[in-house]
């Protein structure tokens, strides 16, 4: 009898234990979560990270430290979290970049598809067509007709081979039926200056950028490349609604996580972004950006989608990174 009452007593003392270390397991997170950036500190990607960071460590009680790793166009970032381990320890700041060079380098270690999951977007930022003022186009359907009477002669500049702009321009040139000249130079303020001097006609470049230049007169910004106006620009039209319906190009920062992350994870993670957006929206447009928001599912459609879209224009500008 004493040997059963013992029994009777120890499963009791693991019953009422149970709970708590279930509880504990389902505390995420209870220890610091590293959150990848692919590029240095100080740029846009990086600046959009913190101002998140900052509202997930108040909402958890829980550090959200930046690790920037800015190399191979991001590449280092996304391996990194590729090989971490499935707990929502370790997050990156995912953005076109990382969809886009699975198609555009040849030597790649990771799969967006694949190997992350993502948790949600936050923000979305747009890019412009813009030309110098001496191009007679004040519209995009005029840039066209432009475009078309002189195949090839128009230049345009990237900050790249197989950058946003780059892309974007590629994109629109086959939408649009158009044939321009790519000249790519090294990052983007050498791209805006080309385009001042007169070396090149023609970017599509980050709106908040290029809008000194436009207030200015040095500049004329015909179109922005979102699926809607931006609202700190309502009177510039969307390419698609001034000349090439079904044009959208958007540069989109989220977070994303390892493949297999608990779904109970995702889900948290998810909700705490989704209810501080609201309150960052007047700082993130300080920089040019827009709230997005949303569900993982929601999200992880839109990285099948943006992966489909990039590959196909990949192919159609002929562009490859060894």
């Amino acid at each position: 009898m004493k040997i059963i009452a013992r029994w009777i007593a120890a499963v009791a003392s693991l019953a009422a234990v149970l709970p708590a270390f279930s509880a504990a397991r389902a505390a995420y997170p209870d220890r610091p979560v590293r959150v990848i950036v692919g590029l240095a500190p100080g740029g846009g990607t990086d600046t959009i990270a913190r101002i998140m960071t900052q509202k997930l460590t108040e909402a958890f009680g829980q550090s959200f430290v930046i690790d920037n790793r800015p190399s191979s166009g991001g590449n280092i970032a996304g391996e990194l979290l590729a090989r971490a381990q499935p707990d929502g320890y370790t997050l990156l700041v995912i953005t076109p970049t990382h969809v886009v060079n699975g198609s555009l380098f040849t030597d790649i270690r990771y799969n967006v598809l694949r190997d992350f999951t993502g948790v949600v977007n936050m923000v979305y930022s747009q890019y412009a067509l813009s030309v110098r003022t001496s191009v007679p186009a004040t519209t995009v359907a005029e840039f066209i007709a432009l475009a078309k009477s002189a195949p090839q002669k128009i230049l345009y500049a990237s900050s790249g081979i197989g950058t946003a702009n780059h892309l974007s321009a590629e994109l629109f040139k086959s939408m649009a039926g158009v044939d321009l000249t790519h000249v790519p130079y090294k990052g983007s303020a050498p791209a805006v200056s080309a385009l001042l001097s007169g070396e090149v006609q023609v970017l599509f470049s980050s709106l908040g950028g290029l809008i000194p230049h436009v207030k200015a007169g040095r500049l004329r910004t015909l179109g922005v490349t979102g699926p809607k106006r931006t609202p700190s620009a309502p009177e510039i039209p969307t390419i698609a609604e001034a000349g090439v319906p079904g044009f959208e190009v958007s540069g989109w920062y989220g977070l994303a996580a390892t493949a297999k992350t608990p779904a109970a994870t995702i889900e948290r993670l998810n909700a705490a972004v989704n209810k501080s957006l609201p309150d960052l929206r007047e700082r993130y447009a300080g920089i040019g950006a827009d709230t997005a928001g949303g569900t993982a599912a929601e999200f992880n459609a839109y990285l099948k989608s943006e992966t489909e879209k990039w590959a196909r224009v990949v192919k159609l500008s002929g562009a490859k990174v060894e």
